[in-house]
């Protein structure tokens, strides 16, 4: 099993700690985000780590990563910075965004998951979104998932609270037939949109295509998308809000009523 950490963004949201580094190297509870994931990566056993980077790719060099750099992050998205790492796709791969922290409960619930397309969802969302959104609905987004927790829509702005049934974290996983799979159906979504609109995203282009866009993509064709659900134990620092929210908590000693540093 290996890992692979999406991190090419500027963090723009992050300004100022992301003017002169990029976001996973933003320290929160005395670690980077890189750091945290490192760690809980090879508690399991997971070395074999690689960093997509883009933005200020040179700071990123860690002796226990590999790094391959998405030279186009300023224009495109999470599909093709995960694409860039196309060749480390192989068995059964762990696909992180570079902007969470996640506790090792949350990484050993997903390996422990044998489908082809497994994705973490968190039920226990909205208490998170209360404290770090003033409207939560203007940052959710859709997820529904069928009896047997199989995603059935997911990516998608909602109107009210029942569209979501658990919030999309940013954390996968694919292995075995579904690396075939994904990368097929990744080949086909491009070629198409060289002649036509983007088919995982009409309102744009191929090459600014959400990582939600992507999945959903695999769903309306037809492929089984595990949801993988968990209650809390990680957490997203996308802006300056988060960051001085959490450490607000922190300090207070209310932060493990989300995420346990410990």
């Amino acid at each position: 099993m290996n890992a692979i950490i999406l991190a090419a963004g500027k963090g723009e949201r992050l300004r100022p700690l992301t003017e002169k580094k990029p976001k996973c190297l933003v320290k929160l509870f005395g670690k980077s985000l890189l750091e945290w994931q490192i760690e809980t990566f090879k508690k399991f056993g997971i070395d074999d780590i690689t960093v997509v980077t883009g933005y200020k790719s040179n700071l990123i060099n860690s002796p226990e990563i590999m790094c391959l750099e998405n030279k186009k992050y300023g224009s495109t998205n999470m599909v093709e910075t995960l694409f860039c790492a196309e060749e480390k796709l192989k068995n059964s791969t762990i696909v992180s965004y570079g902007d969470i922290i996640f506790e090792p409960k949350v990484l050993s619930t997903l390996i422990k998951s044998d489908s082809d397309f497994s994705i973490v969802v968190d039920k226990n969302w909205l208490d998170l979104w209360k404290l770090r959104f003033k409207t939560p609905l203007d940052d959710a987004e859709s997820l529904q998932m069928d009896s047997e927790d199989f995603i059935t829509e997911i990516g998608q702005k909602v109107e009210t609270i029942e569209e979501i049934q658990a919030q999309y974290i940013g954390l996968m996983k694919f292995q075995n037939e579904g690396i075939h799979i994904l990368k097929n159906f990744y080949r086909l979504s491009k070629e198409k949109a060289k002649s036509n609109k983007n088919p995982l995203n009409p309102n744009v282009l191929f090459t600014q295509s959400y990582m939600t866009d992507l999945l959903r993509g695999l769903v309306k064709s037809g492929h089984k998308i595990k949801a993988i659900p968990i209650n809390n134990g990680w957490l997203e620092i996308d802006s300056m809000n988060d960051f001085n929210l959490y450490q607000e908590k922190d300090a207070q000693n209310k932060i493990s009523n989300f995420f346990n540093p410990n």
